[in-house]
């Protein structure tokens, strides 16, 4: 079983298809590693263990007729409740959907489940993806906990995914981003994540939608994994227009794999201007900037590294919080009125600078702020094909930690406001034993460089330790029927 909980979504792929392991073996390992380590992290919220179970079945059988379905044939993976999945229960995090059952899958759900992807379960997220403080907490399931340190947070909002991956309970999950959920989760929990270019990937089906104005490129969806090749493997699959996201872009994808980084001109900074990180962190930053310029002897793996920071990224923190307060309380408040959730019940995170309605002028100065700070970064990108910096100016935060430090999350959040596409991959541990990650950021429509440079990256940097979290409770995670609150499993 340790081979098959450990193993990437693509090498299980290849597994199948060989038919070296079926389907159903696979299936079952990580729903046994589900209930090992669930109850002390509450990352799996409702299982679908029965429906992956035939699913499995289904997988084998037309496997044996010749009849793969996709590149994640038989593959099982997590989905974070943020997005509609078709028969299980879909909560967003709100009560007013503790009962939910979609009818149709999100458009991502629909191509990774037409790909051949199984769907073991839902992973947590806070109230409408909003975290307080990056944490991942809701009034319907509670709190996520990191592997890492149970005490501490596993970042948000995609900190049930996170958690799940990192535990190996899943090799792979769709998390969302809107001012680094995607990121902020990898980097707690030690796993690679991808925040695809704004329009690239449908949002149909996401609890928060399309259609939000000057913060509708915030928000994109992105896979989450232990390794970069599942994020090269994944995005394909789940991008492209479909005829409902009216953001989306048609086009084309490049090919990580044809990328030559030797030719490539790369720029990183330490600190951002904002919060300085900590001492863990800016080696980590150090560490692959040397790692790319060859600076250990070993042979440079780009043809140009700078010490140079975007002019504009020291104003990230002034232009997302005037946007965040300008625009957030109105939609958070329609989005739970969507939901049937009580606007005095909502757990989500109202805006804790709301300057109340804005004027006409607030408005044009506003928006003009934020497309000269775009267009600032777009001139500094212009010189390179990638920029290395932190994904956080400190690794993960004990519980109720995070809220007083939100301007450390500056970092993730430059990138939100551009709508560009970045990675983020380990590159270090702080004195506690907690993952650091760093963040690879490429020009607008080029995820393709910065997989690439992830994947040297990763080779380069080695394998990282596991957490040492495993089974306390051995009681059975699942009950009679289909899918089952797993949630239920909290101590």
């Amino acid at each position: 079983m340790n081979e098959l909980i450990w193993a990437s979504a693509s090498s299980l792929a290849g597994m199948i298809r060989e038919r070296r392991v079926s389907a159903v073996e696979v299936v079952a390992a990580l729903l046994s590693r589900i209930e090992q380590v669930n109850g002390e992290l509450n990352a799996v919220v409702q299982l679908a263990a029965q429906r992956a179970r035939t699913e499995a079945e289904t997988a084998d059988a037309q496997l044996a007729r010749g009849a793969a379905r996709g590149p994640l044939h038989g593959v099982p993976i997590t989905i974070k409740d943020s997005l509609d999945t078709a028969g299980i229960v879909s909560t967003g995090g709100t009560t007013g959907r503790r009962e939910f059952v979609p009818d149709h899958d999100a458009t991502v759900i629909r191509r990774l489940r037409d790909a051949g992807a199984i769907i073991l379960g839902k992973t947590n997220t806070p109230e409408l993806t909003l975290a307080r403080g990056f944490e991942t907490d809701n009034e319907v399931y509670g709190r996520t906990n990191n592997p890492f340190d149970v005490a501490r947070t596993s970042g948000g909002s995609s900190g049930g995914a996170a958690a799940i991956i990192a535990a190996g309970g899943s090799p792979l999950d769709i998390g969302s981003d809107t001012g680094g959920s995607i990121r902020v989760p990898a980097h707690c929990c030690g796993i690679t994540g991808l925040r695809p270019t704004s329009g690239r990937v449908p949002r149909t089906g996401h609890i928060v939608p399309y259609g939000l104005g000057s913060l509708d490129s915030l928000t994109t969806l992105g896979p989450m994994a232990r390794a970069v090749e599942d994020l090269a493997l994944t995005l394909p699959v789940i991008s492209g227009v479909d005829w409902r996201d009216p953001a989306v872009v048609p086009l084309p994808l490049g090919n990580p794999g044809e990328v030559d980084c030797s030719g490539l001109r790369v720029a990183f900074f330490v600190d951002n201007g904002i919060v300085t990180p900590t001492a863990e962190t800016a080696a980590a930053v150090e560490r692959v900037a040397n790692a790319l310029s060859g600076g250990s002897g070993a042979p440079a793996l780009v043809a140009l590294v700078d010490e140079s920071r975007p002019a504009a990224v020291p104003r990230t923190m002034e232009v997302f919080s005037r946007l965040w307060s300008t625009y957030a309380p109105g939609w958070r408040a329609k989005l739970l009125q969507r939901a049937g959730t009580p606007p005095d019940a909502g757990t989500s995170a109202p805006d804790p600078d709301n300057r109340g309605p804005a004027t006409r002028h607030a408005l044009a100065d506003l928006d003009e702020e934020l497309a000269t700070y775009r267009t600032d970064m777009l001139a500094f990108i212009e010189q390179y094909d990638a920029i290395v910096c932190p994904v956080c100016a400190y690794p993960a935060l004990p519980h109720g930690g995070s809220e007083e430090h939100g301007s450390a999350f500056a970092y993730t959040m430059a990138v939100n406001l551009t709508g560009w596409p970045v990675v983020v991959v380990r590159a270090g541990t702080s004195p506690e034993g907690l993952p650091i990650g760093i963040q690879i950021v490429a020009r607008p429509w080029h995820e393709h460089i910065a997989l690439a440079l992830a994947a040297q990256l990763e080779a380069v940097l080695g394998a990282w330790p596991r957490p040492s979290i495993g089974p306390r409770d051995r009681r059975s995670a699942f009950e009679p029927g289909d899918p089952t609150p797993a949630h239920s499993l909290r101590p």
